[in-house]
């Protein structure tokens, strides 16, 4: 059967999709918005550490998990860089920050599948057919568009997508529902910069008091800040001792430790980005967390609540897309092969060793082995 009941003998039962003509991705209720994708990618990738920090941990992971396939080649073909780009990492960014992804299929002079490429996401957008379902892709530069087919068997971009519970052709990433613990954390570190560049405090008050009420003027008012700032204001002039006259004194000011102490907040908002992207907070090195016994319990819940499911949306996903050209295409991680679930695994296979009332080939299917193997 292929993708979406075509070519199935049931093209007539599938229903009609909303969004025959589309607005895209980011006109679809997706994150982009009015600020749009590249700008919080800028704001949450590019400049907050905490959410660079959390989606490196899961891709990289995604990407460094070892594979077994159906066939070697097939293997091969998803594994190798294209580009210089990493398919399996580049993919698993995508979907976790935009919710989409998009691969495309080169091909050789036969018209295999030769090489494989994940194009920018918010680049691409879906053209639906008369019934709302997607009849080909459009990917736009600038001013050129290309357009790529969408066949379901020999397909020339394989969509990725993660669920969206409001829209039928694009899916939903997690970067919108950590924009707003982003832009508190951001803030927040401005500022700190700002009390820092400042020692911390306001260095006080020049406060003018004659006895009789009386107020500076303008041209007194402008003499004495261009003064201020000439003899007294900047690294150079640190410490410098101010002589007044004419009813001016020195107020020093500070502001309290309440007024100065923003690290509750920025860590309540890291927290909340750690918990948008699926990373328990101990790994990104936030104080305060007791959710987990140690390092090693958070690492493996990582790799089980985050990785692992990641993962196998993707390499099932290619591996369907890619079925037209290998017959039983099938890519999986292979968990005995993954540090953090070594413990996991051999109390699994203690447990199947053990059960004396399964045969040999019980065992194998339950662990997952091939005979032989």
């Amino acid at each position: 059967m292929g993708l979406f009941g075509w070519k199935s003998g049931r093209e007539g039962a599938r229903p009609a999709l909303s969004g025959a003509g589309s607005l895209g991705w980011a006109g679809a209720g997706g994150v982009a918005g009015a600020r749009g994708y590249e700008a919080q990618v800028r704001e949450a990738y590019l400049g907050n550490a905490v959410a660079q920090r959390a989606v490196k941990l899961v891709v990289e992971g995604v990407g460094s998990a070892p594979l077994d396939g159906s066939d070697p080649a097939l293997v091969a073909l998803v594994t190798a860089r294209s580009g210089g780009q990493t398919l399996i990492e580049t993919v698993a960014a995508q979907l976790l920050l935009h919710g989409n992804a998009y691969v495309q299929v080169l091909r050789d002079a036969d018209g295999g599948a030769a090489e494989l490429y994940a194009l920018r996401p918010e680049r691409v957008s879906v053209e639906a057919d008369a019934g709302g379902w997607p009849a080909a892709y459009r990917y736009a530069v600038g001013a050129r568009v290309t357009r790529l087919s969408a066949d379901p068997v020999r397909p020339q971009v394989i969509h990725l997508k993660a669920f969206h519970p409001v829209d039928d052709h694009y899916g939903l990433g997690c970067l919108g529902a950590a924009a707003a613990a982003v832009g508190i954390h951001n803030a927040a570190a401005r500022w700190n910069t700002a009390l820092l560049d400042n020692a911390a405090r306001p260095s006080g008050a020049l406060v003018y008091d004659p006895g009789d009420g009386s107020a500076l003027s303008a041209d007194q008012f402008a003499r004495l800040k261009r003064e201020l700032e000439a003899s007294f204001a900047g690294s150079g002039n640190a410490g410098r001792p101010m002589l007044l006259e004419g009813g001016l004194k020195w107020q020093a000011l500070s502001l309290t430790p309440a007024d100065m102490d923003f690290a509750g907040t920025r860590s309540a908002a890291a927290r909340e980005i750690a918990l948008a992207f699926g990373v328990p907070p101990m790994l990104l090195g936030l104080p305060g967390d007791n959710s987990y016994a140690n390092y090693r319990e958070a690492n493996r819940a990582l790799w089980r609540l985050a990785i692992l499911p990641l993962a196998t949306s993707v390499l099932t996903g290619i591996a369907q897309g890619l079925s037209g050209w290998f017959e039983g295409a099938a890519l999986r991680v292979d968990l005995d092969r993954v540090p953090a679930l070594v413990e996991d695994r051999e109390r699994l296979w203690g447990m199947v060793s053990a059960a004396t009332f399964l045969s040999d080939a019980e065992k194998r299917a339950m662990l997952d082995v091939k005979e032989g193997a």
